[in-house]
């Protein structure tokens, strides 16, 4: 088909053909809650256990710790938190560069200038639409230096201390080779997988490759606490030291409140882990009609041209947390079409983030050919993809 045959009536009826057909206006992604929610959390409110002590923060952290496979979780108040902690207790600080896809949410950014440190921008690749392995291998030959005490940016002299990969709409990173480049130049990985939790990599959760790795339970997560995220580790004194800082630092005692370091107030209140503990109750279900939902629009778009669903790669499971609507370069003249149209007609749509390098506060700072990332903002819109979507089609 020619681009000037493009009808984008057509882009409509393939996704209204696979959405419920009584509902007016279709979300990006809302929770559900369908489970022991309203028994959790109003118990917290009988027992007035509703702040920052209680059982359901405790059992919260074990469920997270057994689902994933890491000997470690501690819930904090968002992911943005567990994001700025993992990295200051990685050893990130002022003026170390910290290795980071331009293609992310603005938290995975902005937790590095709390630290004082100075993102330090790379490319994605088209098959995981995360942090390109390859291409970052073969920049940091060109303008690395690796000495006895780390990596350090030739072009600067800055120490280049981490990389931080993100698991987009879900998607898991090629983390095999990455592991092998933080290796080589000797970085630090910690792993924001804010989006995807219920993701595997090779069979196994992602979190497990980075020292560190967070979550995120916003309200358009695949499970939500309404707010609130987790710092995930397999270094059972790393994971003592997460709960102890994000609980301002208060060693226990009956009365007194000495505090031996300066810490954060980021403890995760009782009553939104009620939450979350009912929402991974029921975490596998969510997975399968996310899934279920992912595959009627591969299906449904497959005969479409000029555009395809983003699937999942051979090696990787993914929550299909955000589906993806991609469109081939000749057809990215008409995103901002179709953006237009589906939410004029009730169907939420929105682009990938405007990439990170091209924020005002984040344009001095250095970056690798993104050539690739730039390619993919200019063709990607986010489609429906809550829960309660596939469960209501004839």
């Amino acid at each position: 088909m020619r681009n000037e045959r493009f009808n984008v009536d057509s882009v409509i009826e393939a996704l209204k053909s696979c959405l419920p057909i009584e509902q007016e206006k279709v979300a990006l992604h809302e929770p559900y809650f369908g489970g022991n929610e309203w028994k959790y959390v109003k118990e917290c409110i009988d027992t007035g256990w509703v702040s920052s002590v209680g059982k359901y923060v405790d059992q919260f952290e074990q469920k997270l710790a057994e689902y994933t496979g890491v000997k470690r979780a501690v819930a904090v108040v968002n992911g943005t938190a567990a994001l700025h902690v993992a990295l200051k207790i990685a050893g990130v600080i002022k003026d170390d560069e910290v290795i980071v896809p331009t293609l992310t949410f603005i938290a995975t950014t902005n937790a590095i200038t709390y630290c004082g440190g100075i993102p330090h921008f790379a490319d994605c690749e088209e098959r995981t639409l995360g942090l390109d392995p390859y291409k970052l291998d073969v920049y940091l030959q060109e303008i690395a230096e690796v000495k006895t005490d780390g990596c350090f940016n030739k072009k600067t002299g800055r120490r280049i201390k981490a990389v931080l990969p993100m698991h987009t709409f879900g998607h898991p990173v090629d983390l095999d080779p990455l592991v092998e480049v933080c290796q080589k130049f000797k970085l630090e990985l910690i792993e924001d997988a804010a989006e995807s939790l219920g993701s595997f990599y090779k069979g196994r959760h992602t979190g497990n490759w980075g020292k560190l790795s967070t979550l995120s339970f916003n309200g358009n997560k695949t499970i939500t606490t309404g707010g609130g995220g987790a710092i995930l580790t397999n270094d059972e004194e790393l994971g003592k030291m997460a709960k102890h800082i994000t609980t301002t630092a208060k060693l226990p005692h009956k009365w007194d409140f000495y505090h031996d370091q300066v810490g954060f107030n980021y403890r995760l209140p009782n009553i939104n882990a009620a939450l979350g503990c009912a929402q991974l109750e029921q975490l596998p279900e969510f997975l399968a009609q996310k899934r279920i939902l992912a595959e009627r629009y591969i299906e449904r778009f497959s005969s479409m041209h000029g555009m395809k669903i983003f699937r999942e790669t051979n090696f990787s499971k993914s929550n299909y947390w955000l589906n993806v609507l991609l469109l081939e370069s000749d057809y990215k003249q008409y995103r901002d079409t179709i953006l237009e149209a589906t939410n004029i007609a009730g169907i939420m749509t929105r682009p990938a983030w405007i990439l990170m390098h091209k924020l005002s506060m984040f344009t001095s700072c250095p970056h690798m050919d993104l050539a690739v990332a730039e390619n993919i903002e200019a063709r990607l819109i986010n489609i429906p993809s809550s829960v309660k979507l596939s469960k209501h089609r004839m």
